[in-house]
C-alpha cells in the first residue's frame, strides 16, 4: 500500500478535533444548524453526484492503486477535497441508494434491502423491490422545490414503472436508465427507460435461468458476444453529459445524479461460457496483461469510469460553469467477488477488512472527492468523517433551502467543509445495519467502531480505527463500557418491520473468506 494511503487512512478523525457523525437530533439549534452553516448569495451551485456502483476504496490512484491508473479522479482530487472517512448509507445497492436519497440512516430509511420479503396468509413468503410512498420525500424534491433542474441518468433500483417510487414521482425532471436491479446488472441490455417510455437498444439478450431473479421481478438475461453493440456504460455518460449541456447556463441551477452502473458485475454471466460478468466492450491496454479475464473487466471498468468523470469535467469547463458547479464521486457500497472478480487482486480496498454486504471499512468506506475550481478548496485531503445520508442537509443547505420538516432525519451538512470554511455541526455518531447475507450493524463514534454479527443479538466487536484502520484487533474485552454504549445505540436505531427480517446467520462475506476472524 502506497504511503499517501497510509497517512490519510491513519490519519484519523481526532486528528483535526473533528468528531464523528451520528443519524441522532438532540435539539433544536442542531435542526436549525442543517440548513444555516454557509452563508446566502445570490447564485446557487449547479450539484453532479457521480456514484460507482461496487468501488473499493483504493480503486482510485490517489488513493493507492498501482494495477490501473484513474487520471481524471487524480486531477479531481489534486484540484479538489478527497475525503478520507467518508461512508457509504449500506452495503449493498438499494438501502444505500434510499440512505442517500432519504438523509435517512439503514434502521430508518423506507428501502432496508434489496428487496422486500413480505408474509402471506398461507404461511408463504412473496418476495418485492422497496421503494417509496408519496409522502417520503428525497433530496431530488427538495431541490425541484428550491428551483433546480433535477435529473438522474444510469440505475434507480428504488422504484418500477408504475411504482410510486418512479424518479419522475420523486422530484426529478428527466430519467434515464435503468428501473430495476436485475436489469442493470446487462451493460449490453436491449432497452433502457428515458422517463416512463422503453428506448429499445439494438443488443440482443439471451435469456438465462436466475434463481433469485424472481425476487426482483424481473428474468435473467446475458448478452452474447456477437449481438454486442451498444455499451450501456457509454450511453449514461453521454446522456449525463448531455444534460449538463441542456442546462447549463439557464435561468435554473441544475441537480444530476449520476448513478453508474460499472464496476458491478452482470451476476447472470455466471450461467454461460461464453461470457463473464465483467461486461466491457474492450479490455484496451489490459488486452495482453497475464491476468484473469475478470481482473482485465474489472480494470478496463475502472478506466471506463475515469473517462467518464473526465467527460463530465471537461464539459463543466466548455460551458463556462465550473467554477459554480460542485461535483461529488462516491460510491454505493465496496468491491464485489462476483462474476469471478477477486477484490484482492487489484487490492481494491487497501488495508481496509471486508467487501460488499460487510459493515466492516472495507464494505461501507468509499473513496469520496469534491471538486469545483470557485467553490472547493484545492488539493486538500478531509478526515470528516461523514456519509452518504449527509447529502440531504448538505445540498439544502448550499441551495439556500431547508430540509424536510415533517420527518427525522439523520442528515447534518458538511456544506461548509466541502467550501472551505470552518465546520459547525457535527453528528454524535453514524449508525447502519445490514439484513441478508448475515446481518449486521456497526457504529462510528469518534476514533471507535462497532459491530455487531448477527443483528441484535451478536457479540459487539469494538475497534480504534485511528491505530486499528484494517480492525483486526477486537477490543471489546478492554473497554465493556464503550461496548454498553454503542448496543444502546444499536437498540435505539433498530426499528424492527415484518418486511425487512433480521437474519439469523453471522457469515458476513468478511467471515466467510477470512475464518480466522470469526
Amino acid at each position: 500500500m502506497s504511503n499517501f494511503l497510509k497517512s490519510i487512512v491513519l490519519a484519523s478523525a481526532l486528528g483535526t478535533g473533528l468528531t464523528a457523525c451520528s443519524g441522532n437530533f438532540n435539539d433544536s439549534q442542531e435542526r436549525e444548524g442543517v440548513a444555516a452553516t454557509t452563508q446566502k448569495s445570490e447564485v446557487k451551485p449547479n450539484i453532479v453526484l457521480i456514484l460507482a456502483d461496487d468501488i473499493g476504496f483504493a480503486d482510485i490512484g490517489v488513493n493507492g492503486q498501482k494495477n490501473f491508473s484513474t487520471p481524471n479522479l487524480d486531477k479531481m482530487a489534486n484540484e479538489g477535497l478527497n475525503f478520507s472517512q467518508f461512508y457509504a448509507g449500506s452495503a449493498v445497492c438499494a438501502p444505500s441508494r434510499s440512505v442517500l436519497l432519504t438523509g435517512q440512516h439503514s434502521g430508518r430509511t423506507p428501502v432496508k434491502a434489496n428487496y422486500m420479503t413480505i408474509p402471506q396468509q398461507d404461511g408463504s413468503l412473496r418476495y418485492q423491490g422497496g421503494t417509496f410512498t408519496p409522502d417520503e420525500k428525497l433530496i431530488s424534491e427538495v431541490l425541484k422545490e428550491a428551483g433546480y433542474a433535477t435529473g438522474v441518468v444510469g440505475k434507480w433500483g428504488l422504484g418500477e414503472a408504475d411504482d410510486t417510487g418512479h424518479p419522475n414521482r420523486k422530484g426529478f425532471d428527466y430519467f434515464f436508465g435503468y428501473l430495476n436491479h436485475v436489469h442493470a446488472h446487462n451493460h449490453f441490455t436491449d432497452f433502457l427507460w428515458r422517463n416512463y417510455q422503453q428506448v429499445p437498444l439494438k443488443n440482443k439478450v439471451e435469456k438465462v435461468e436466475c434463481d433469485y431473479c424472481d425476487k426482483f421481478a424481473f428474468e435473467g438475461y446475458v448478452t452474447p458476444l456477437e449481438a454486442r453493440y451498444e455499451y450501456v456504460d457509454s450511453l449514461l455518460r453521454d446522456e449525463a453529459v448531455a444534460f449538463i449541456d441542456r442546462n447549463a447556463n439557464q435561468e435554473k441551477p441544475f441537480f444530476l445524479y449520476y448513478s453508474m452502473v460499472s464496476p458491478h458485475a452482470n451476476n447472470e454471466a455466471d450461467q454461460v461460457d461464453y461470457a463473464h460478468g465483467l461486461e466491457i466492450p474492450s479490455y484496451g491496454e489490459f488486452k495482453d496483461k497475464s491476468w484473469p479475464e475478470s481482473a482485465k473487466g474489472y480494470a478496463a471498468m475502472m478506466r471506463h469510469i475515469d473517462h467518464s468523470v473526465g467527460e463530465v469535467m471537461a464539459k463543466l469547463k466548455e460551458k463556462g460553469i465550473a467554477d459554480n458547479t460542485i461535483v461529488i464521486f462516491t460510491g454505493d457500497n465496496g468491491p464485489h467477488q462476483e462474476a469471478g472478480n477477486d477484490p484482492d487482486f487489484h487490492d481494491s480496498n487497501g488495508n481496509l477488512r471486508g467487501i460488499k454486504r460487510d459493515l466492516y471499512e472495507g464494505g461501507i468506506r468509499m473513496p469520496t472527492i469534491a471538486w469545483s475550481p470557485g467553490l472547493v478548496p484545492q488539493g486538500k485531503i478531509s478526515d470528516h468523517i461523514g456519509y452518504s445520508g449527509d447529502f440531504m442537509a448538505t445540498f439544502a443547505d448550499l441551495a439556500q433551502t431547508s430540509v424536510p420538516n415533517n420527518t427525522q432525519l439523520d442528515s447534518l451538512s458538511f456544506a461548509n467543509e466541502l467550501t472551505g470554511k470552518k465546520q459547525t455541526v457535527q453528528h454524535d455518531h453514524i449508525y447502519w445495519e445490514f439484513h441478508l447475507h448475515g446481518s449486521s450493524q456497526a457504529v462510528r463514534k469518534g476514533k471507535w467502531k462497532a459491530i455487531r454479527l448477527p443483528l441484535m443479538t451478536g457479540p459487539i466487536e469494538l475497534y480504534d480505527l485511528e491505530n486499528d484502520p484494517s480492525e483486526s484487533k477486537n477490543l471489546a474485552a478492554q473497554h465493556p463500557e464503550l461496548v454498553a454504549e454503542f448496543a444502546e445505540i444499536m437498540e435505539q436505531n433498530h426499528f424492527p418491520h415484518p418486511y425487512w427480517p433480521i437474519s439469523k446467520s453471522d457469515q458476513s462475506p468478511d467471515r466467510q473468506r477470512n475464518p480466522i476472524f470469526k
